[in-house]
């Protein structure tokens, strides 16, 4: 994790002689303060606000990689692909803006580094990135969908296709309909494979929108994490009890 430092400033506090950090969202920082952390290569007004989440852990260079393709940006980081110049490995890298960060937001990112230290299973980031990786296509398609008055009424496993390259593809539109939400049209319940339908189905409701393929798309990534079907009621009756 690589953070920009641009509008950090260090000056002499001429009360008690130490060497400060001043840090637009945190303030200002004694050097007193930093103690090993900063010995170990960290910023001062970041490891005054991460304590533990960095306890024992040398930071890495920026230039022990090499930015590759820019994959993700959001408010406050960009995420690279990249190389471990040090492992010869690929990696995603990501860069934060903590320039821009309120202290309560370093410590949310002090928190996830944490956890994250403590987990080494081969399975975790790769099924979390999969499981992302269709929900957002599965999203998306939807959406697509939706903006143009069409409800898909029978989203579940079956009907997602998944090509060589990991692209998904919606299926089965034969329960599907046109919908307009400012009328007010009776549509069927009858709709939407039992163990993938949202509770104003089972109880029979005909006036409907989105919502009914949002519980399915719920359902597909609760599956998805738990590798079956979180509600597979074989009745109506025996489904609601869940």
């Amino acid at each position: 994790m690589n953070g920009s430092s641009e509008n950090f400033e260090r000056k002499r506090d001429n009360r008690t002689g130490y060497i400060v950090t001043h840090h637009p969202g945190i303030g200002v920082i004694p050097k007193a303060s930093e103690g090993e952390h900063v010995a170990a290569g960290w910023p001062s007004w970041l490891a005054a606000v991460a304590g533990d989440a960095i306890e024992g852990w040398v930071p890495r260079r920026a230039d022990s990689f090499e930015k590759l393709d820019k994959i993700g940006q959001g408010t406050y980081s960009n995420v690279y692909r990249a190389r471990d110049l040090d492992q010869g490995k690929i990696v995603a890298l990501k860069k934060v803006h903590f320039d821009n960060l309120e202290p309560e937001s370093v410590r949310f990112m002090a928190r996830e580094i944490n956890i994250l230290r403590r987990l080494d299973h081969p399975n975790i980031i790769k099924l979390e990135g999969l499981v992302k990786c269709y929900m957002q296509q599965l999203l998306s398609g939807l959406d697509h969908c939706h903006s143009r008055g069409v409800l898909h009424r029978d989203i579940k496993g079956s009907n997602l296709l998944i090509d060589n390259s990991g692209n998904l593809k919606i299926a089965d539109f034969g329960l599907a309909s046109f919908f307009d939400p400012r009328q007010n049209q009776p549509l069927t319940s009858r709709v939407v494979t039992l163990w993938y339908r949202p509770p104003e189905l089972l109880l029979g409701a005909t006036h409907y929108g989105i919502s009914v393929d949002l519980w399915s798309i719920g359902c597909i990534l609760a599956e998805l994490y738990a590798g079956k079907p979180i509600m597979p009621g074989g009745t109506e009756v025996g489904f609601c009890s869940f």
